[in-house]
């Protein structure tokens, strides 16, 4: 394998949007930074000095997205920039966000990746950050079955399994390597969530911001009109309606194992929080942000052992 530089971006680059769990709206931008930076998350409305390192040791919470601490600072929701500053091959930059949490938008990285790709990166004087372990390293969660295997490489990938026991899903397998076109095939892949989980996660305020803009949902179960007239309301959209292929109606799906794929751009996102460029051949069973973030922990502690 041929050893690369380090790259940041070739400009700044402004976002602005609601986060999907706090409903909060952020001002967000992306700055180009020093060799050695890494990502580095910076909360503005806190002072100059609310920097959160995103490192896997500074995650503090998996609930439905993946959050990292440092003092009294927090950003959540970063999986999906993560994901596309690491699958562009952004090795530095800085994160001001004036909020908790890194805007939805669409629900993939898609925004984030058009920019970069629009204005390109800069080369810099050092070279990239490859992170080599030791020796194979397995993740389980007994829990809910899920498990991930990391394996050493001299050339990286990943892939995927997922499977949710869902009658519309199926099972979908997604693969990622150096040669794949992470813009065109992983970057446009949307979140998702199942109709009845919805009800409960509204009544619960975990997903303020969620929209029919920002989110696949499937409609696993057999749903009354009631329901769907319900959701159409929360959603304050005219009336909503499911589709033959099982989803509802607010989206159409850009793949057709989008969802799979969106669990891979997620994946690559947890997994670039073990600081650089796995070198590693990585197989997931129905990857999750608790499993990943803890497999990235694991990668950092065999290192560093």
């Amino acid at each position: 394998m041929t050893s690369l530089k380090q790259k940041t971006l070739s400009r700044e680059h402004e976002f602005r949007g609601k986060g999907l769990h706090t409903g909060q709206i952020a001002n967000m931008r992306l700055i180009p930074a020093p060799v050695g930076t890494g990502i580095v998350f910076r909360r503005v409305d806190l002072g100059d000095e609310a920097i959160v390192k995103a490192l896997a040791g500074n995650v503090s919470s998996t609930a439905r997205s993946t959050t990292i601490s440092e003092g009294s600072a927090s950003v959540s929701t970063i999986e999906h920039l993560m994901s596309a500053l690491s699958g562009m091959g952004v090795d530095n930059a800085i994160v001001e966000i004036d909020n908790v949490e890194v805007p939805i938008l669409d629900g993939s990285a898609r925004y984030y990746v058009e920019a970069i790709k629009e204005d390109g990166l800069v080369e810099q004087d050092a070279m990239k950050k490859y992170v080599t372990i030791p020796g194979e390293i397995e993740v389980r969660d007994e829990k809910t079955g899920s498990y991930i295997k990391v394996t050493p490489s001299d050339t990286p990938s990943i892939d995927i399994t997922v499977d949710f026991g869902s009658r519309i899903l199926g099972v979908q397998k997604a693969h990622w390597d150096e040669d794949a076109d992470y813009a065109g095939q992983i970057a446009y892949c949307r979140t998702f969530v199942f109709f009845h989980e919805i009800e409960y996660l509204f009544q619960n305020n975990l997903v303020k911001g969620g929209d029919v803009d920002n989110a696949i949902v499937i409609v696993e179960h057999p749903v009354s009109d009631e329901q769907v007239e319900r959701l159409s309301s929360l959603f304050n959209v005219p009336k909503l309606a499911i589709n033959d292929e099982g989803y509802l109606n607010n989206l159409q799906l850009r793949f057709p194992d989008e969802c799979g794929r969106h669990k891979l751009l997620d994946m690559i996102g947890d997994l670039a929080l073990a600081g650089g460029r796995l070198m590693a051949k990585v197989e997931a069973f129905k990857p999750g942000h608790t499993v990943n973030t803890r497999m990235a922990k694991a990668i950092i502690e065999a290192i560093s052992e």
